[in-house]
């Protein structure tokens, strides 16, 4: 038999327990609802701005690309990159891929400065470019490979 002391305090001790994993739940869940509505936002141009500074605003247009779309157990596929793609299972992707590790909106590859880059859009599994992770837009050069899921994208000049 337990002491009269040990019972309350165990029941209370148990009770605190669960409310701690309740507000980490809660925790957990609105940093990611907060995560997946992060969005980028693009300053607006100045008025009566030089034209040097509007020609400067304006970014040069990236080099013409392939992306060579790599499926396991299926033939590549070539995909000629113009503007900003997005690549996912979503049917508002550009690039739609079938593969259960991929997000709806997984990741986004787009211009900037005469170059490609790659980001992710919070997605579960991760993007990675050459098995490294990405955790801000990177800089794409010729032959990156960029892994979603179990797919793999390589991008050709």
């Amino acid at each position: 038999m337990l002491a009269a002391g040990v019972e309350p305090f165990a029941l209370s001790a148990l009770k605190y327990a669960l409310l701690a994993l309740l507000f980490l739940f809660i925790w957990r869940a609105m940093r990611w609802v907060v995560r997946g509505l992060s969005v980028e936002t693009v300053p607006a141009p100045q008025a009566g701005g030089s034209s040097r500074a509007a020609g400067a605003a304006r970014e040069a247009p990236p080099l013409p690309s392939t992306l060579i779309v790599h499926v396991p157990d299926g033939r590549p596929k070539s995909v000629r990159l113009e503007t900003t793609t997005t690549i996912g299972r979503g049917p508002a992707c550009e690039l739609r891929i079938d593969d259960t590790y991929a997000s709806a909106e997984h990741a986004r590859i787009f211009a900037r400065n005469g170059a490609w880059y790659v980001e992710d859009l919070g997605s579960t599994n991760g993007t990675y470019v050459n098995e490294q992770r990405l955790a801000a837009p990177a800089m794409l050069t010729a032959s990156d490979r960029i892994r979603i899921g179990t797919t793999v994208v390589e991008l050709r000049r």
